[in-house]
């Protein structure tokens, strides 16, 4: 099969399981959009920051161990494939008791630092004390949807990520709309949808994998330091990478908040479209971290420099900006339009109008960003991949502390920028400095 035949067979999958995860965020923000106010909207926002705030500083247990699992794989060690399997498993478990324990401590001190009306606040933390008992689940389905990816199937993460997303959907619009539970029923259609997914998650281990028990004797053994260090070194890097996302996620969303509801209502919505773009370039950084951690596998074990590795990256970068292309087109003829569908409300339509170049450009410098996290996760490079989100950290910092006194909102859109191109500049270096591949 053909390197891009390969690339696209990975892709599509990934691709169409991503587009039903920012129609969820687009679904639940239009539910409340049309029930509700800005105030609403901020609160739903918010609600959501609380937990992109928790879950991704958990992301290694996707990233890493799709890495991993991949490498395992190149090298064709099925019993290390399960290993870094219960491994990532027991430690999703443990992660959930920890975000259990300190959940009040969390979103109390979180909301005393946020700023934002006293309705806003208290719609995103009725919202958190409902999807917070997803937690199991969520941070389980992380492991799955990594693991998966590094055994070279995306059709098994599609499964469960379509099936999410289509119960959350459909639970979130009943529960909002027609059960009376007003903007938390849309906390109460993610509980549903997340245990769906692990449902579906842990029925394709069993038959598709074989993998129908795990005992306690497996666990303790993987579990042991000499077996687990290489993940936690791993995990410890992207633990930090995801703190720095914070610093640009988080600011974000807090940063918007201080411009008042209508400002944090636009911001919320332009963010969607942001991610929307992403979850289509995001298919081929999966691609990515299947494709050159399995290529990474190969070198490791037959001991010689590859000459597919310059290839494969060059293909994938090749798939990315076309998508990037694609997107900053669609954006530049339909952004005001897609800004019409999420609200009701003129006076945030009116007030996203100063801030659609900002969409328009994003996508071809996303797209850059996004593919070469996918090549550095299949290489499990986890000292690059932090490096790269501290100097994305620092770029946000500047880019707002610079420009907000006298651009005000927009100084958010200059710093989110500024944290893309630092990414991209650090990993295209490190990429040529380290494996000396022109891409």
């Amino acid at each position: 099969m053909s390197l891009n035949r390969e690339i696209v067979r990975l892709a599509v999958p990934s691709i169409f399981a991503n587009i039903t995860i920012p129609l969820v965020g687009i679904v639940d923000t239009a539910i409340v959009g049309h029930l509700s106010d800005a105030a609403a909207i901020g609160g739903i926002a918010i609600g959501t920051m609380l937990f992109d705030l928790l879950y991704w500083n958990f992301g290694f247990l996707r990233i890493g161990t799709s890495g991993l699992a991949a490498q395992a794989y190149g090298a064709g060690r099925k019993d290390e494939c399960r290993k870094i399997l219960v491994q990532s498993l027991t430690l999703a478990l443990l992660a959930t008791l920890f975000v259990w324990a300190i959940q009040w401590f969390f979103v109390n001190a979180v909301l005393a630092v946020v700023p934002c009306s006293t309705e806003a606040a208290s719609i995103a933390r009725e919202y958190f004390y409902v999807r917070i008992w997803a937690a199991p689940a969520t941070l389980m389905l992380f492991t799955f949807k990594g693991w998966f990816i590094g055994m070279q199937d995306t059709k098994s993460p599609m499964a469960t990520d379509i099936l999410v997303n289509a119960v959350n959907m459909g639970a979130s619009y009943y529960l909002a709309v027609h059960a009376g539970y007003g903007v938390v029923g849309v906390a109460y259609g993610t509980l549903v949808a997340q245990y769906s997914g692990l449902f579906l998650a842990v029925a394709i281990l069993v038959l598709k994998y074989g993998i129908i028990h795990i005992g306690t004797r497996e666990i303790l053994a993987a579990m042991k330091w000499p077996e687990l260090k290489r993940m936690m070194s791993l995990n410890g890097n992207l633990f930090i990478r995801s703190l720095c996302f914070m610093v640009v996620y988080v600011g974000y969303t807090s940063l918007a908040s201080r411009y008042g509801d209508t400002e944090l209502a636009v911001s919320s919505i332009l963010m969607k479209f942001f991610m929307f773009f992403s979850y289509f370039v995001d298919g081929f950084a999966y691609a990515g971290e299947a494709l050159v951690g399995k290529e990474f596998g190969k070198i490791q074990e037959a001991g010689y420099r590859s000459q597919d590795l310059g290839k494969i990256v060059r293909l994938l970068f090749n798939w990315s900006i076309g998508v990037g292309l694609i997107f900053t087109a669609v954006y530049a003829v339909f952004g005001d339009t897609f800004i019409a569908t999420m609200t009701s409300d003129c006076e945030v339509i009116t007030a996203a109008k100063p801030y659609m170049g900002w969409l328009i450009a994003m996508p071809i410098v996303s797209a850059l960003a996004f593919m070469w996290d996918g090549v550095f996760v299949g290489a499990t490079a986890g000292v690059q991949i932090r490096n790269a989100m501290i100097w994305a950290a620092l770029a946000f910092v500047i880019g707002y502390i610079t420009t907000f006194t006298w651009l005000g909102a927009q100084a958010l859109y200059i710093a989110y920028f500024a944290h893309l191109i630092a990414r991209v500049a650090y990993l295209t270096v490190e990429w040529k400095k380290n494996y000396g591949e022109n891409v």
